[in-house]
C-alpha cells in the first residue's frame, strides 16, 4: 500500500507531497549520502540540490526522465546513480558534475551519449548496460581515467578503434550484445584484466595469449568453433574452457565439456570510488 500511495503522490508537485516522498529529509545527512531509490519520483525535489557537500546521490528505480539545472550546485558529488529510470537522453547538467567517479545509467532508454560527457575527466566507472545503444559512443573513449565499463545488453555490433586510448581500462563487460566477431580493438589493449563477451554471436576467437594483464575472459553462449587461446594462469569461462583451445573429438563426434559456473555478474551493491 505504501508504494501505491507514493506512486499517486509522485504526480502531485506540492511541497507537502514532495516532503512525504523525501520522508522528512530536511538536512544533509552526516554521511553526505542521499538514497532516494524506489520512491516513484517523477522529478528530483529541488531541496536536494541545496545539499552542496553531498558526495553520493542514489536515484535508482524511479520514473525520472529529466533533472533540474539546479543539480549543478552539487559540485562535490562523486557517485550518481540514475539506473532504472526513463531517461531517453542524458541530462546535460550531469556533465557539469566534474568530481563524479562513478556514474550509473543502466536500464534506461539511451540511444546515445552527449559530447559533453568528455567533461567528466574523473570518471572511473561507467555503467550503460541495458539501454538502446547500437554503437559505443566515441565520447566514452575520451574518459582517460575510466577503469570499468559495463556496456552489456545493448545492440552493439562493433567497438570504436579509439577505445585503445583508454589505458586505465581494466574491465569491460559486453555480454548480451550483437557482436559477430571478437572486437579487434581489444587485441591492442594489453592492460585489460577482464573481458566479458558472453551471449553474443562470435563464431571464432583469435588468440588472447599476448595480453599480459588478462586474468579472466568470459565467452560463453557464443556459436564459436574454438576457445580463445590465453596465457598460463588466465581463467576462461565457456565451451572447452578446461581443454585445449579446440574441442576433443572421438569418432567424428564432438564431446561436450562440463562448463564452469559463470562468475557472478557485477555486484548489485554500488561500489565505492577508489
Amino acid at each position: 500500500m505504501g508504494n501505491s500511495l507514493k506512486a499517486i503522490v509522485a504526480f502531485v508537485p506540492s511541497n507537502e507531497c514532495q516532503k512525504y516522498l523525501l520522508e522528512d529529509l530536511e538536512e544533509m545527512p552526516v554521511d553526505k549520502m542521499v538514497d532516494l531509490s524506489g520512491r516513484q519520483l517523477r522529478r528530483l525535489p529541488l531541496h536536494i540540490c541545496s545539499f552542496r557537500e553531498l558526495v553520493k546521490l542514489y536515484l535508482s528505480d524511479n520514473n525520472l526522465n529529466h533533472l533540474p539545472p539546479e543539480l549543478e550546485q552539487l559540485q562535490n558529488l562523486q557517485i550518481l546513480a540514475l539506473d532504472f529510470n526513463n531517461f531517453k537522453a542524458l541530462p546535460l547538467v550531469v556533465c557539469t558534475l566534474k568530481q563524479l567517479c562513478i556514474l550509473y545509467l543502466g536500464n534506461n532508454k539511451l540511444c546515445s551519449l552527449p559530447l559533453e560527457l568528455r567533461l567528466l575527466q574523473n570518471l572511473k566507472t561507467l555503467w550503460i548496460e541495458s539501454n538502446c545503444l547500437q554503437c559505443l559512443p566515441e565520447v566514452v573513449c575520451e574518459l582517460s581515467l575510466l577503469k570499468t565499463l559495463h556496456a552489456g545488453s545493448n545492440a552493439l555490433r562493433t567497438l570504436p578503434s579509439q577505445l585503445r586510448c583508454l589505458q586505465e581500462l581494466r574491465t569491460i563487460w559486453l555480454s548480451g550484445n550483437l557482436l559477430s566477431e571478437f572486437p579487434p580493438v581489444l587485441l591492442d589493449m594489453p592492460f585489460l584484466e577482464v573481458i566479458d563477451v558472453d551471449r553474443n554471436s562470435i563464431r571464432f576467437f583469435p588468440s588472447l595469449a599476448h595480453l599480459p594483464g588478462l586474468k579472466l575472459v568470459i565467452y560463453d553462449h557464443n556459436p564459436c568453433r574454438n576457445a580463445p587461446k590465453v596465457a598460463k594462469g588466465v581463467r576462461r569461462v565457456g565451451r572447452w574452457s578446461e581443454e585445449t583451445p579446440e574441442p576433443r573429438k572421438r569418432s567424428g563426434a564432438v564431446i561436450e565439456i562440463t562448463l564452469d559456473e559463470k562468475p557472478s555478474p557485477p555486484p548489485a551493491t554500488k561500489p565505492e570510488p577508489e
